[in-house]
């Protein structure tokens, strides 16, 4: 029997047969795309002809075009929808993938054969020229200038650095996973429908009679908001903070030990001072000490506003009758009190308001009014009864296939994320993408959102509008392959659009009366779009100072002494932690992606403020042409140009810290 993976996918859309995919298809399929691969790199490397774009970078774009495909539809649902083969064949593909990788750049032959086509670069202009900078930098930050044990080593670190990334991952699944803790009818006190139903619905999956708390964040933080139970809310806050930190096979702390061991000695061996170095030199910041200028210009804004605001729920709590001081797992029980009691804003009273169908229309008509793009559902087999996909058209010319898998369950990684089961292109054919938006929501009949999970669905969106309007010739350069601390700008931009007050009048309507969302409600949920942002801005910063400091210097022998130094120099409040301490810090270990990186929700934040002003100074959120030129020079463009010059396309300068002060509240105490 052919396998389905290899075989053409005659499906609508070319999708793939996700209903004859087994996890046995996997590995054989991996096996002869790797083969297919290898053969086409020597040919490239080998070819007699003379090196030119042609014959060196556009086939090389094209030399993985199979093993991009099975990685494509593999790596989504080992994310999505993890089973034990799939966990198992990660194990295993970790160094293999690694291996090729340090094959590709460290064939002397081919790199000749790319720096030929560099000296000879005159002639390219536009996205070849592009293109073939990137192509070039890749190999030489992949080590191919090295020879030697040096080249052998970078390999040998590399590769290891694979297996803890994938590691580091499934590990912090298995924690997420088996901890749950039960909880009796008379703890359901307090808790609102939402959240009882949510309890009901996990402990079900788990296979208990009763109702359960897990460690799915759309169930443990509205549980710990709502919990008058403080004994309750410190065990579960208490095993959320403690994922992969438990002593047991799960345990991150080693791991990320000598992944930080390993980042330097491979920035070392490349000739950078740091990883940090090395890692922030093709991104906008450059260097580790713009970062930390632009992290330290909000912190201290910040911390003084989460103290002023913990000296207020303290006494709250005091109020209450509890005479301690106030602890993390405190925090949220008491600021929800307090938004009800100045904002007058119930979550349980708000949340029929923003169902997930609701938010779902919105999220689509924003994209019809800004783009003009429409989206149909689609009937056609997927690789999870909960994925939805729909058809993205414009003026009825074919845009992408989209997909939406938005509820938590066991198989699936914590968190939200957009990715591309295949990107755009132009070379070879018209390929129009397939885009998936993953969300960790609870399932609940109906799915009801808090106004966070409304903004993380908005978020996934604006990555997945980068990726669906990306329209350029060359895969290399297509959707969000740009700058990190540039791709975080298309997503928290798109968040705005859930604050635009048209946007909330048509669509925020309650569940199960079709009414709109009261006008006093309405203007109270936006008046309070800037509560508690002490609170946020301190944790997020936390986590990304933290990040910094353990890659600008020398890797600590203890990450987690190293972690706590930083917080004691930053004087952290004591009722907040870090978003993500070090042994769940999965942006930072799981991957390269964000190691020393965390920052780049910050950064790019300096320009979604001043990105959205550009619609407000028009006038008009949906201002048709401020719209044009967003999709312009930044959604269609890919990684194209560098990423200032878009920017600077797009708004005629680049901005400064203050947008993103005012837009946090953060701006009269700076």
């Amino acid at each position: 029997m052919t396998n389905p993976l290899l075989s053409d996918w005659t499906q609508d859309f070319a999708l793939p047969p996700f209903d004859r995919i087994k996890d046995d298809d996997f590995a054989p399929a991996f096996d002869a795309a790797l083969a297919e691969a290898r053969a086409n790199v020597a040919a490239i490397a080998d070819n007699p002809a003379s090196p030119d774009f042609a014959n060196v970078i556009e086939a090389m774009e094209q030399a993985e075009a199979k093993l991009d495909r099975v990685a494509g539809v593999f790596y989504n649902l080992a994310g999505a929808d993890s089973t034990p083969v799939r966990e198992a064949l990660q194990r295993d593909l970790a160094p293999k993938l690694s291996a090729f990788s340090s094959e590709i750049t460290n064939n002397a032959a081919l790199f000749a054969r790319i720096e030929a086509v560099w000296a000879a670069r005159n002639g390219l202009a536009g996205e070849q020229l592009r293109v073939l900078e990137l192509y070039r930098q890749m190999f030489i930050r992949a080590g191919a200038q090295l020879r030697g044990d040096a080249a052998d080593r970078l390999t040998a670190v590399k590769a290891r650095l694979a297996v803890l990334g994938t590691q580091f991952s499934q590990n912090l699944l298995a924690d997420e996973r088996e901890w749950f803790m039960e909880i009796s009818e008379a703890d359901l006190e307090g808790l609102p429908d939402f959240v009882i139903a949510s309890a009901r619905a996990a402990g079900s999956e788990k296979g208990v009679s009763g109702p359960v708390i897990t460690l799915n964040r759309s169930l443990i933080v509205p549980f710990l908001q709502f919990s008058p139970r403080r004994a309750l809310r410190q065990r579960a806050y208490e095993a959320w903070v403690a994922r992969g930190e438990n002593g047991n096979a799960n345990d991150n702390r080693a791991i990320a030990a000598e992944t930080l061991a390993l980042r330097e000695e491979r920035a070392k061996l490349l000739g950078y001072a740091s990883f940090a170095d090395f890692k922030l030199e093709p991104e906008m910041a450059k260097t580790p000490q713009a970062v930390r200028d632009l992290l330290m210009r909000v912190w201290e804004p910040a911390k003084a506003k989460a103290i002023a605001d913990a000296e207020v729920l303290e006494a709250m709590m005091h109020a209450d009758g509890v005479n301690s001081a106030l602890e993390a797992w405190d925090w949220r029980y008491y600021s929800e009190k307090r938004r009800k009691a100045e904002h007058d804003l119930d979550e349980a009273v708000l949340k029929p308001y923003l169902s997930l169908e609701a938010m779902l229309a919105a999220q689509f008509d924003c994209a019809n009014r800004l783009f003009g793009l429409e989206f149909r559902a689609l009937d056609v087999p997927l690789y999870h009864k909960d994925v939805r996909a729909w058809e993205v058209t414009r003026k009825g010319q074919h845009i992408a296939v989209f997909l939406g898998d938005y509820f938590a369950r066991g198989s699936k990684r914590s968190g939200a994320w957009c990715s591309a089961m295949r990107s755009q292109k132009k070379l070879g054919g018209d390929v129009r993408p397939i885009v998936v938006n993953v969300c960790n929501f609870a399932k609940g009949e109906p799915a009801l959102l808090s106004y966070d999970d409304a903004r993380t669905l908005f978020h996934e969106f604006g990555h997945a509008l980068h990726q669906m309007l990306s329209n350029v010739t060359y895969g290399f350069i297509s959707g969000t392959s740009v700058a990190r601390d540039f791709v975080e700008l298309p997503s928290q931009l798109y968040e705005h659009w859930l604050e635009v007050p048209e946007v909330l009048e048509k669509h925020a309507r309650h569940v199960d009366t079709g009414a709109p969302m009261p006008a006093d409600m309405l203007k109270r949920l936006l008046a309070a779009g800037t509560y508690d942002q002490g609170f946020a801005t301190v944790e997020f910063l936390a986590s990304a100072l933290v990040d910094l400091a353990f890659h600008e210097g020398a890797a600590p022998a203890d990450p987690m002494a190293k972690q706590a130094e930083v917080l004691a120099e930053l004087g952290l409040p004591h009722a907040i932690r870090m978003r993500h301490a070090t042994p769940h810090f999965a942006h930072v270990f799981s991957g390269d992606g964000y190691s020393s990186g965390y920052y780049s929700y910050m950064w790019s934040e300096v320009m979604d403020a001043d990105a959205f002003a550009a619609f407000e100074e028009a006038g008009d959120a949906f201002d048709p042409n401020v719209a044009a030129r967003l999709e312009r020079f930044i959604l269609s463009a890919g990684g194209s140009q560098d990423a200032e010059a878009l920017y600077t396309q797009f708004r005629g300068r680049m901005p400064g810290v203050e947008p993103l002060l005012k837009g946090r509240g953060l701006l009269d105490v700076a």
